[in-house]
């Protein structure tokens, strides 16, 4: 009994350090490249066919684009029908053409699974990946595969759309499109940006209004906050999203501890990058944030790193989890993720 147990114990901990790991590789591809190699243009302007892509405006006359830094355009307003044929344009510079409505749509991450669901899609939805957990319905679903997507999987369920990352799915999209199966992949840098793909997955799936109530909710959230913390005096913030890694600048991890109010200790570097333990004793964060992992002890190990007692967040207890998904995923739950960094960073402001 005690062998099992010591198993048991030891497959628990070496889970949670691959959920970790896992978690960390995956804000490494939803912070793939933004260099803007991957942007292109639309299919022609045929007639009777809408058209929008990243970079111009739809061609529909009913259309009027909602334009983010990505380029992702929603091609109609709220309360529009979007009219098919559709062409669109996405992240890897793949023009795809939907004749019609999607019925069977298979999504390749939780990102995308939430959005489905949140604009009142999840009817439309046939599979998802191993990591799609929210919302609970998503729970039932069939699955196709973790990173790795099962591509055989996919294709039994005969989808006539596939929702992916064009930076963590890049293989699978490209394997899906040999098979002929349409696939639009996507890759938001920013919070905007985020709210701009959710506007175009409305269109995609004909659920406009759902995308734009989505969009207006997560627009006013930051709104709200925004407002809440306009006349704060701004806290410089450390953030350790898996162990013993933090975030600098260009990230959309960063720009959520600005619009909280606090000051990113890392910006000086840009991207994902180890713990420098020496620079952050020196920089003396007022505040400390980090995810709660289940089965990973993150506090534990920022509590034990020589000298970091001496911290000011640290001695003042200004240590501070925050729920992981809402802060990872690009997707309606990201201001979320925002509200929970902005309570940790000025509790007074949000009691």
């Amino acid at each position: 009994m005690t062998r099992n147990a010591d198993i048991h114990h030891n497959w628990t901990k070496y889970a949670a350090w691959f959920a970790a790991l896992l978690l960390f590789a995956m804000l490494l591809a939803s912070c793939g490249s933004n260099d803007g190699t991957n942007s292109g243009s639309s299919g022609g302007d045929n007639a009777g066919q809408q058209t929008a892509d990243d970079g111009g405006s739809p061609a529909n006359a009913d259309a009027a684009g909602s334009e983010a830094d990505s380029g992702e355009h929603a091609a109609a307003d709220a309360g529009k029908e979007t009219v098919y044929p559709l062409t669109v344009t996405d992240k890897t510079g793949t023009a795809i053409t939907l004749e019609r409505a999607p019925e069977r749509v298979v999504m390749l991450g939780p990102s995308d699974t939430e959005i489905v669901f949140a604009i009142g899609a999840g009817s439309l939805a046939v599979g998802a990946d191993e990591y799609s957990n929210y919302p609970p319905e998503a729970a039932e679903l069939p699955r196709v595969g973790d990173m790795n997507t099962n591509i055989e999987a996919v294709a039994s369920l005969n989808p006539d759309l596939v929702l992916g990352s064009a930076s963590m799915n890049a293989a699978a999209v490209d394997a899906l499109r040999q098979l002929g199966i349409t696939v639009y992949a996507s890759d938001p840098q920013t919070l905007e940006e985020t709210i701009a793909h959710i506007e175009q997955v409305g269109v995609l799936l004909n659920h406009q209004a759902g995308a734009e109530a989505v969009a207006a909710e997560m627009r006013a959230a930051i709104q709200y906050v925004a407002d809440k913390v306009k006349d704060a005096e701004p806290l410089s913030v450390y953030l350790e999203f898996s162990p013993g890694w933090t975030v600098g600048s260009g990230t959309f991890l960063d720009e959520l501890v600005k619009l909280a109010g606090g000051v990113n200790i890392s910006a000086d570097q840009s991207g994902w990058f180890e713990v420098d333990s020496e620079a952050v004793i020196q920089r003396n964060p007022e505040v400390i944030i980090y995810p709660e992992i289940e089965g990973v002890d993150i506090l534990g190990e920022i509590l034990s790193r020589p000298g970091w007692d001496q911290i000011e967040a640290v001695k003042n207890d200004r240590v501070h989890a925050v729920t992981n998904d809402p802060l990872v995923r690009v997707g309606p739950r990201l201001t979320d993720g925002l509200k929970e960094i902005a309570a940790a960073i000025h509790p007074d402001l949000f009691p």
